[in-house]
């Protein structure tokens, strides 16, 4: 689960680390007040969604400007004004896509002075199973961008769990930032707080970029993206209060109120299968054999009519696909399970695209007989390779 800068910023601050003043504003008319509650002389107007880039982002609309989705303000009326040409435009960044996310809020902060711009991130290292840590003196870059033209100014290292955190691991960033005098000592502190805050709220990233140092060597945090454990959540009811449904993909919301494994992709196919894995290789074969998936799915080991019903209406609300791949290997699921569920399903919202299922496992030919009475126009794939190959001819003609 992810959170908006503002969030992230009020969670760090609460754990003690160094973040400006700001206030959030969900409304045009409250721009001015919110401004107001802050020092000037510079105000920093930001645009909340989900996804990086926003500085260098573009606005859909013209009456938004041409400036991205961070700007300065001088004043406390351009605060305002800049608010009001932000709230409700689309804003596309690298990592929204060309669809671009709807800004339905504003954060507005105090304005700070910068002499030197840093990366730090801490993240799952699924390697070692560690918490790792990453910098870089390359602040205020798109983190990628780095690792592919000047890989050697980034550091990474992973804290072993069973000695936990020490100050030597702050100092280590501490040197490779390049920090000196009371800097250093600041930087031991907040890789500590960091850490912290990364264990106990289970999260899965946590990134400040930048961190910066200003002219009188102080630290600060000036940006914040944290993202969180889904599998945790039910841990930290004050973090799922965080969580801003407008954000997310409808077709990934509907998919976790079912507890269905769903990921939107670009594709034509859709795809509902049963294991990440045997998913994984369905979208393999479909791009195998010319075609793109639209979809991740994963309905689970133990799906019921249901969930498969559910999970079937999500796939087929999805304009853009063409065709759907039903691909079950029962072994904890049943055939017949899903046999019911898909017809259920068609019966329910009705088939516009062709159709191709491919079952086997427990109960084949139960579920093969359900499907081959149905009097429905599925088609019956006999193998994974014969499925793909038919759902393909059948989308592409």
């Amino acid at each position: 689960m992810n959170i908006h800068e503002y969030q992230a910023k009020a969670l760090l601050r609460s754990y003690g680390a160094p973040v400006s003043d700001g206030r959030v504003v969900l409304k045009a008319e409250e721009a001015k007040t919110a401004a107001g509650e802050l020092d000037g002389p510079l105000w920093v107007v930001k645009a909340q969604i989900h996804a990086g880039g926003r500085g260098k982002g573009k606005f859909k609309e013209p009456e938004a400007g041409e400036k991205g989705g961070v700007r300065l303000a001088k004043s406390v009326e351009e605060a305002e004004a800049l608010a009001k040409q932000m709230l409700g435009r689309t804003l596309v960044t690298h990592q929204t896509g060309p669809a671009g996310k709807q800004v339905n809020r504003i954060y507005i902060e105090a304005g700070s002075d910068i002499a030197r711009e840093l990366y730090l991130a801490l993240l799952v290292d699924r390697q070692t199973s560690r918490i790792s840590f990453v910098a870089s003196t390359e602040g205020g870059m798109d983190i990628e961008e780095v690792a592919a033209h000047t890989p050697e100014k980034i550091i990474s290292f992973s804290v072993d769990p069973a000695s936990g955190l020490s100050d030597f691991h702050g100092r280590r960033v501490a040197f490779a930032l390049g920090l000196e005098g009371a800097a250093v000592k600041q930087c031991v502190a907040l890789v500590k707080t960091l850490y912290k805050a990364f264990v106990e709220k289970d999260m899965e990233m946590l990134e400040i970029n930048p961190l910066i140092v200003m002219p009188d060597g102080n630290l600060k945090v000036l940006d914040a993206k944290v993202s969180f454990d889904g599998n945790a959540l039910y841990r930290h009811p004050d973090i799922q209060a965080l969580r801003d449904e407008t954000e997310e993909d409808p077709k990934e919301l509907a998919a976790s109120k079912f507890d269905l494994n769903y990921i939107a992709l670009d594709g034509e196919i859709g795809c509902m299968v049963n294991g990440a894995g045997l998913a994984m290789a369905t979208m393999d074969i479909i791009k195998l054999y010319g075609a793109e998936p639209a979809n991740f799915l994963d309905v689970g080991g133990g799906a019921t009519k249901e969930k498969v019903t559910e999970a079937f209406k999500i796939i087929t609300s999805d304009p853009n696909v063409k065709g759907i791949l039903v691909n079950i290997f029962g072994g904890i699921m049943r055939c017949d399970v899903i046999a019911e569920g898909v017809l259920a399903a068609v019966k329910e919202v009705g088939l516009q695209v062709p159709l191709v299922v491919r079952l086997e496992g427990t109960n084949v030919e139960l579920g093969k007989d359900i499907i081959r009475n149905s009097g429905l126009n599925v088609i019956a794939g006999d193998n994974l390779s014969d499925a793909a190959q038919k759902i393909v001819k059948a989308v592409k003609g």
